[in-house]
């Protein structure tokens, strides 16, 4: 009885913050040659939320991603310090065009993962997620952040 109610409780007081988090979900969608793959992801906007990203999160969920805008484009190197998560690393130009992907990262690894030239965002998704959906450089990604 007490552990059930020390469950209730914990999945009450975390109910608010999975809302708030949902809400700030936004679609996007990638275009391979399998198909159009619809996804909805955090999208982190500020240096904190860039540097925190995934770290220390143990799911996402199929459908889920998360996308780093940088601004401008310029190459970019992202790690996986403190993330438990394998992740696909969609590396992606001002147009939406895919430059490069990095598939099954190594979790809690330090080592750099480049983008291979110029790129304004990172794509995050759950490793093995390029490889079902066919996504390969030249694939294109729609959302309010490509032109």
């Amino acid at each position: 009885m007490i552990l059930r109610r020390l469950f209730l409780s914990l999945l009450l007081a975390l109910a608010p913050a999975a809302l708030a988090q949902d809400a700030a979900l936004e679609p996007l969608e990638i275009v391979t040659a399998s198909g159009t793959h619809r996804f909805s992801v955090e999208v982190m906007r500020t240096d904190e939320q860039r540097a925190r990203g995934l770290m220390h999160r143990r799911f996402m969920a199929e459908d889920r991603g998360m996308l780093f805008d940088f601004k401008r484009e310029e190459p970019v190197a992202m790690w996986m310090k403190n993330t438990y998560l394998s992740l696909d690393m969609v590396f992606i130009d001002k147009s939406g065009k895919v430059v490069n992907v990095a598939e099954n990262t190594e979790p809690l690894s330090e080592r750099i993962v480049p983008s291979s030239g110029p790129v304004l965002a990172v794509l995050e998704l759950n490793a093995g997620t390029a490889r079902r959906i066919g996504l390969k450089p030249g694939d294109r990604l729609r959302h309010s952040l490509f032109k």
